[in-house]
């Protein structure tokens, strides 16, 4: 695969988030991918954990949007800077009461492409943007 085929999967991807593709994330993701942005607070610490956090994430935003913005690629890496929306509508690990409010904010994604699959993500968005938005408390430390 060559950077624009990356590309290609990459935007297939947030576009499968985007409409809730659950099923289709095999189609996307290495069975072992590894996220080190941890998703949702608190999962697992393996590869692969990313199925369930996604689906866990999608399931308290819904609905869920992703709009790809903008996308770099060079060798078996991709960045893609998307605007991502949602609505507080299911438990969350921040926030097991839904809030109903909605939010939209901007994230950067670093996405490691192998054999035809996102090996790695690595992500950084608004999130107090997200929290205030959401009406959630923010994080302390314990």
């Amino acid at each position: 695969m060559g950077v624009s085929q990356h590309k290609q999967l990459v935007t297939d991807f947030f576009t499968a988030l985007g409409e809730a593709r659950i099923d289709d994330l095999g189609s996307y993701l290495a069975a072992d991918v590894v996220d080190h942005n941890k998703i949702i607070h608190g999962e697992p610490d393996e590869p692969g954990a990313a199925f369930d956090a996604i689906a866990a994430q999608l399931a308290a935003l819904a609905p869920y949007r992703a709009r790809v913005d903008e996308l770099i690629a060079e060798g078996d890496k991709v960045v893609a800077r998307i605007t991502q929306s949602g609505v507080s509508s299911g438990a969350h690990p921040r926030m097991p009461v839904p809030t109903g409010r909605s939010f939209e904010n901007e994230a950067v994604f670093v996405l490691t492409v192998a054999d035809g699959r996102i090996s790695e993500i690595r992500g950084v968005s608004d999130r107090l943007g997200l929290f205030l938005q959401l009406g959630w408390n923010w994080p302390t430390i314990d």
